[in-house]
């Protein structure tokens, strides 16, 4: 299942050129997944209520095209691989137009009192209806 979260680009996240910095993409992925994740009513909070927390492994940014002050956007983000003990993201980020203009794919891995978690078979089962793995997806 794709999931879609727009927002505008603002002057404090943008660089001297008037573009999004590049230290900011990171910021704009994670919160199209925190969204995505409530869509999916599996939001970061109760996670954490019951000690589970998502710490990224790896996240790697392609910069497309520069994204200028005031420009809105739209991030797509879908889950392509999945385990009990980490997911993998292929996420997206549009001009309102639909040009592309960065993409990611983001490792994340299940962690509970600070060590990697085997989350268990109900909360894996919430997590598998929204599982899209489509031919050529990374």
């Amino acid at each position: 299942m794709m999931f879609e979260y727009s927002r505008k680009i603002f002057g404090y996240e943008c660089d001297i050129y008037g573009h999004l910095n590049n230290s900011v993409y990171q910021n704009i992925y994670e919160e199209a997944r925190a969204m995505a994740l409530d869509e999916m009513q599996l939001p970061l909070k109760d996670l954490n209520d019951l000690g589970i927390q998502i710490f990224l492994k790896r996240i790697e940014i392609d910069f497309i095209k520069g994204i200028p002050l005031g420009t809105e956007i739209i991030i797509r983000s879908r889950i392509i691989e999945f385990s009990r003990v980490k997911s993998i993201w292929k996420q997206e980020i549009y001009h309102q137009k639909g040009t592309l203009m960065s993409k990611a794919i983001v490792t994340g891995v299940f962690i509970k009192e600070g060590k990697p978690y085997r989350i268990d078979k109900d909360l894996e089962d919430r997590f598998l209806i929204y599982i899209t793995i489509q031919e050529n997806s990374v």
